[in-house]
């Protein structure tokens, strides 16, 4: 389990952070600079973004789900493997435009948190 929780912790540095940032650079000097003033995101910089915030809402719950299975001794790795799947396709298509499999796996990775719940109780 606690592979998961540091991948998801990867997963995380690389969708909030550096996906973001690459998919930024020809915007160096706003970057670097104080940011008062807004910058023009690409269409692919605004749904990393948004990706990124819609990780940002379920990770506190995988990770508060994952801790207390480990607390409690309940085997929650599948269900904790599969919101991992779930979360990285969820962005990659995300980042990618594509609808319809995003909230596919979307609902996958909503479903992964309820099993691991549900195993739990």
């Amino acid at each position: 389990m606690e592979s998961l929780i540091v991948m998801s912790l990867v997963l995380a540095i690389l969708q909030i952070w550096i996906i973001p940032m690459v998919l930024n650079m020809k915007n160096m000097n706003w970057l670097l600079s104080n940011r008062e003033d807004s910058d023009e995101p690409s269409e692919m910089l605004a749904r990393a973004r948004r990706a990124s915030t819609n990780l940002q809402e379920s990770l506190p719950a995988f990770l508060a789900l994952a801790l207390l299975s480990m607390i409690v001794s309940v085997d929650v790795t599948s269900a904790a493997c599969w919101w991992l799947i779930f979360r990285v396709a969820h962005g990659a298509t995300y980042i990618m435009g594509i609808t319809y499999v995003r909230t596919l796996a979307w609902f996958g990775s909503i479903g992964s948190l309820i099993a691991m719940a549900c195993a739990l109780v």
